[in-house]
């Protein structure tokens, strides 16, 4: 995973070229703008979207950028369409740039998510009572590190994928800290020498993607998510703070574009309004990086031959 940061890295030209232009990219002349983050099934998403609108004769433009501004970007039409929104880590941001009509929910995929603070089943046999968020904090001596004051650590996510753990772990009292990772292929790096050595670990993780499949675990279960969690403070277990429940156990997996994109791409608006991803699909996506280690344009190149029947019922729809 690391190999591919350079290429998700925004670069001071491309943030001062649409800060400074103010003119949209999306139009009806122009290139689709699609967005890569710093994950691995969604930059070889973005390939497959891609690549599937140039089937469609369009002309397509892949540019780096920040996963929380770019629903900003993609209602002031910097940005075209986001195929990957993933509802706990950016259902307030892709929220609010469609209370802004610059934004139009297009579509929710097959894929069902989650995302939760999680650890490989092997610390059951040390920490009773596991999954339970009580049972683990109970243990956070075991997850304690030289430099943690005592506390546990818990290996979250890029900070711009705005998780709230800290306010978590506040609100619920816990005995952990939180050690925000740089990326994801950061977080597994940390799991991977965590299990080498069979010691207790405890990260953010998602689904769906390659790991449960590599390593048995559970995610934590926190109180149970409610949107008031987020707004009330007196809700909840604590009631002078916010976040003192988990992440939604069923989350949405949704494709946003740009207002105009329907009037300006007919044929690939039409194509994303059926481009449905299921939950193996996503899967595949992020094995082909993160187990196969193929190059992101080979990945994407893969995923389109392997499921040409879904593909050319998608591009079916733009004609």
């Amino acid at each position: 995973m690391f190999k591919y940061l350079n290429k998700i890295i925004v670069t001071i030209s491309v943030m001062v070229s649409l800060s400074i232009s103010g003119v949209a990219n999306a139009n009806s002349s122009g290139t689709i703008m699609i967005p890569t983050h710093n994950w691995s099934s969604q930059l070889v998403g973005a390939e497959v979207v891609g690549k599937i609108f140039e089937m469609a004769g369009e002309k397509v433009e892949y540019v780096p950028f920040d996963s929380q501004t770019v629903y900003q970007a993609m209602a002031d039409g910097d940005i075209d369409i986001v195929h990957e929104v993933w509802e706990g880590a950016f259902g307030a941001s892709f929220d609010a740039s469609v209370a802004t009509g610059g934004v139009i929910d297009l579509l929710t995929h097959d894929a069902v998510t989650r995302e939760e603070w999680w650890y490989p089943v092997y610390i059951e046999e040390t920490c009773p009572g596991l999954p339970d968020w009580e049972a683990l904090n109970a243990c956070a001596d075991q997850f304690a590190r030289a430099d943690s004051g005592g506390k546990g650590v818990f290996i979250g996510g890029p900070v711009d994928w705005l998780k709230h753990d800290a306010e978590k772990v506040e609100a619920l009292g816990m005995n952990f800290m939180v050690k925000n990772a740089g990326s994801a292929g950061a977080i597994w790096a940390e799991l991977d020498a965590a299990v080498a050595q069979n010691k207790p670990v405890v990260i953010f993780n998602w689904s769906p993607n390659f790991i449960g499949a590599k390593y048995e675990g559970k995610f934590i279960e926190f109180p149970t998510h409610d949107p008031a969690c987020t707004k009330d403070a007196s809700w909840g277990i604590n009631p002078n703070a916010l976040y003192d429940c988990g992440n939604p156990a069923n989350g949405y997996l949704k494709t946003g574009v740009n207002v105009d994109f329907e009037k300006n791409h007919p044929k690939a608006f039409a194509i994303a309004s059926v481009m449905n991803f299921s939950g193996p699909m996503i899967d595949k996506m992020a094995n082909y990086v993160d187990t196969d280690g193929m190059e992101i344009s080979a990945a994407a190149d893969r995923f389109i031959e392997e499921h040409q029947d879904s593909v050319n019922s998608w591009l079916a729809a733009a004609n």
